[in-house]
C-alpha cells in the first residue's frame, strides 16, 4: 500500500472530516478525497460511510485505522529517538499522571526543568485512567501504584499518605477537634469513595464516615479537595506532599491516616535512551530529595 495514502487515511480517520485533515496536511479537500478513493480502489473495499455530519469509519476503516495508529507510534518513537541528542534535551515529553498530583505537586515545579532545558516542551496529561505507556499513549507515567505493564522500566519514587487537613483560620473560628467523634461538629472534604482513587484513601474515607459526620462535601480529585480546604468549608482527606506548598494547612488528628501508597515513575523500555525521559527523571529525583528533607526538617521542629 502507498504510504501517502496511508498517511492522508490516517489524517482522515483520526479528524472525522475530509476539511479538518486537509487542513492538517495542507491539501484541499478535493485531493483529500480523490487519495481516499484512490485507496479504497486499491483494496476494494469502503473505509468511510459519509454522512452530512461527517465521516464514521466502516470496520474495514477501523482495522486500517488500528494498524496505521501503530505504526504511527511507532514512527513517533523512532524520531524521537533519532532527535535526542547526545548534547541536547529538546523537544516533546508527554507525562502522564493524576489530577491530584500533578496539579499540586508536579506542575508548581517544572519551571526548575524549564530554566535548566528552555527547549524541552511538555505535554502535562493529568488522568485518572492509567495511559497505556507501550503503546506510546505517554512517554513516562507517575502512577500511584506500580505499573502492570510489560516492557516498563519502573522506579518507586516516594511514598504518600493521606491525612487529615483544615486551614489555620478554620481551625481558629471553629476550634480543633481532639477525637474522631469531635469530626461531627464539622464538614469532611473527600473524595467519594466510588470515584477513582487509591484504595488507601476509599477506605480512610470509609473509615471516617462511619463516625456518623453530618455534613461532607466530595470532589473528584485532591486539587478541588484542597480548595475547599482553604476556602475554609471544613476539614479535608488530603496527600502529605501538599503541606510542603501550602503553609496555611494544618494537620489535625495525627493519629489518624491512611497506609503508605507506593508512587512509581515509568516509561518503556524503548526510551531508556532518551535524553528528554532521563533529563525529566532526574529532575523528579532531584525534586523528590529536596521535598524529603522539607518533610524531614518541618517534622523535626
Amino acid at each position: 500500500m502507498d504510504w501517502d495514502k496511508l498517511r492522508i487515511f490516517h489524517a482522515v480517520a483520526d479528524a472525522g472530516s475530509l476539511t479538518h485533515a486537509g487542513d492538517t496536511l495542507h491539501l484541499s479537500q478535493s485531493a483529500v478525497s480523490r487519495q481516499i478513493r484512490a485507496l479504497e480502489e486499491s483494496l476494494n473495499t469502503t473505509l468511510f460511510h459519509r454522512h452530512a455530519r461527517g465521516l464514521i469509519l466502516t470496520e474495514q476503516g477501523e482495522l486500517l485505522f488500528d494498524a496505521t495508529s501503530a505504526m504511527s507510534r511507532r514512527l513517533d518513537t523512532a524520531e524521537a529517538r533519532i532527535r535526542d541528542s547526545e548534547e541536547e534535551v529538546f523537544g516533546e515529553l508527554r507525562v502522564t499522571t493524576t489530577t491530584g498530583f500533578g496539579s499540586l505537586w508536579l506542575a508548581p515545579r517544572l519551571s526548575k526543568l524549564y530554566d535548566k532545558y528552555p527547549n524541552l516542551n511538555i505535554d502535562l496529561m493529568l488522568d485518572e485512567r492509567v495511559l497505556d505507556l507501550p503503546m506510546r499513549e505517554a512517554d513516562v507515567a507517575i502512577r500511584m501504584k506500580e505499573p502492570s505493564q510489560a516492557d516498563l522500566i519502573r522506579r518507586r519514587i516516594m511514598a504518600v499518605r493521606m491525612r487529615l487537613y483544615a486551614s489555620s483560620d478554620y481551625l481558629k473560628a471553629q476550634g480543633t477537634p481532639e477525637t474522631l467523634d469531635d469530626l461531627r461538629a464539622h464538614r469532611l472534604i473527600c473524595q467519594n469513595i466510588r470515584s477513582f482513587q487509591v484504595s488507601a484513601g476509599a477506605l480512610l474515607v470509609q473509615d471516617l464516615m462511619a463516625h456518623d459526620i453530618s455534613s461532607t462535601l466530595t470532589v473528584n480529585n485532591y486539587f478541588g479537595v484542597l480548595h475547599a480546604v482553604i476556602a475554609n468549608l471544613g476539614f479535608g482527606v488530603l496527600p502529605d506532599y501538599v503541606t510542603e506548598d501550602f503553609p496555611e494547612l494544618v494537620r489535625v488528628l495525627p493519629d489518624v491516616e491512611s497506609a503508605e501508597v507506593p508512587v512509581f515513575l515509568a516509561f518503556p523500555e524503548e526510551l531508556r535512551q532518551s535524553k528528554r525521559v532521563s533529563a525529566f527523571r532526574d529532575f523528579v529525583t532531584e525534586e523528590i530529595i529536596a521535598h524529603r528533607k522539607k518533610m524531614a526538617a518541618a517534622a523535626a521542629e
